[in-house]
């Protein structure tokens, strides 16, 4: 076996069933799951009838590539949703199979776990992918906490320039989960600094862009930055978006990479072995959804109506706000954050998800220690219904 796997930590999800072990929840109440991030709006009609209507193309082996129609259709979406010059379909975009896997591969095709001291970095807390998928391509993890007096953002000055010379790859999550910072400009000027002096790969996962709140003020996202900043050529940058949350598709498993022309050329051919061809019948529908934007600002709509109602139920008993963009509550707890979620399901039958479990211990300190994450999924009425629970149960803390 890979020694290596012995090196991956318990997913959080595996550590909520072991705290949620035997706990009896008080009958009566109905249950509320809002622990994990899977939307739970409706995919919409259209999107269904194309996967549908594809379904002929079952008999043929996809190209690992992805039509020329479904590149086009994401590099028309780019173009459109950042007023950027459209991509290459050809050579700048690629079609993965959700940013969840994509973002495990690419780790594997471009670390060189050979060198000495080869190092990622991440926020802290993270996507637990970022950590497994740098495990097992052979490097070390370096965190960087992204705590309130920071605003969440990552702190690039704190890492040591001795650090910063065995770096290869940077995983950053704007808008960030689960705390739904965005990134600014400044620090993507300061990021793309990093990158031209110490020559290593930015992974920008953006799996959270169209879940925002203000239509006229769109998150800021790493291609954009990178044209503000005049890095046309997108060097050393590549962004990952996904369909699961802006298309309430997480099922279909369908998303995109984009960004340097050179790199994505050897991720190609990573794939090409790998595996990484997408389903014929996903292809269509994710055509289908890539060039609609109603059914994203219905999406959108919802969200925007459950954090105006449910954040002012919540702030008064746990300090927190609404996100910049995202559908995440991170609030904090007036207990431990293990204790605060098992207690919560037990006595109001409601889930939600430690913040602990969202991250590592760095520089001394647990960042989503003392947090919970509740992810605002369901609709409104059972929102509505938990946050009533959720402030029922502070009260009697």
């Amino acid at each position: 076996m890979n020694p290596l796997l012995a090196k991956l930590q318990p997913y959080p999800f595996e550590k909520l069933r072991q705290l949620f072990s035997g706990v009896v929840p008080r009958p009566g109440l109905e249950p509320i799951r809002l622990s994990i991030g899977e939307p739970q709006h409706a995919t919409p009609e259209f999107i269904k009838r194309a996967l549908v209507d594809a379904l002929g193309g079952l008999s043929n082996y996809p190209s690992t590539q992805g039509s020329i129609a479904l590149r086009q259709a994401i590099s028309g979406w780019i173009g459109r949703r950042y007023q950027l010059p459209e991509p290459d379909p050809e050579t700048q975009v690629l079609p993965v199979n959700g940013s969840r896997e994509a973002l495990f591969s690419f780790a594997q095709t471009v670390i060189d776990g050979s060198q000495p001291g080869a190092l990622v970095l991440s926020p802290n807390p993270f996507y637990q992918i970022y950590e497994g998928a740098a495990t097992l391509a052979g490097a070390s993890v370096s965190l960087l906490n992204t705590l309130p007096e920071n605003g969440f953002e990552m702190d690039f000055d704190s890492l040591p320039e001795e650090s910063w010379r065995r770096v290869q790859l940077v995983f950053v999550c704007s808008p960030g989960n689960p705390t739904g910072n965005v990134m600014s400009l400044a620090a993507w000027e300061k990021l793309f600094e990093l990158s031209d002096r110490h020559d290593f790969i930015i992974a920008s996962d953006e799996c959270y862009s169209e879940i925002f709140f203000d239509e006229g003020a769109p998150p800021l996202g790493a291609l954009e930055a990178a044209q503000k900043l005049g890095r046309s050529d997108y060097q050393k940058l590549m962004v990952f978006s996904s369909l699961s949350k802006r298309s309430n598709v997480p099922g279909m498993r369908s998303g995109f990479v984009a960004g340097d022309a050179a790199i994505i050329k050897k991720f190609l051919l990573y794939r090409t072995y790998h595996g990484g061809a997408m389903n014929p019948a996903v292809q269509a529908a994710s055509f289908a959804a890539w060039n609609d934007e109603l059914h994203v600002q219905d999406n959108r709509s919802l969200y925007r109506e459950k954090f105006v109602e449910i954040t002012p139920l919540i702030s008064p008993h746990l300090a927190t706000q609404s996100p910049d963009a995202g559908f995440y509550l991170w609030a904090k707890t007036p207990i431990a954050d293990p204790e605060f979620a098992r207690e919560l399901l037990q006595q109001y039958n409601v889930s939600v998800l430690p913040g602990s479990y969202l991250a590592r211990e760095s520089n001394g300190v647990n960042p989503g220690a003392g947090f919970v994450r509740i992810a605002l999924v369901a609709d409104l009425d059972e929102c509505r219904e938990a946050a009533l629970r959720i402030a029922e149960f502070c009260r009697k803390l």
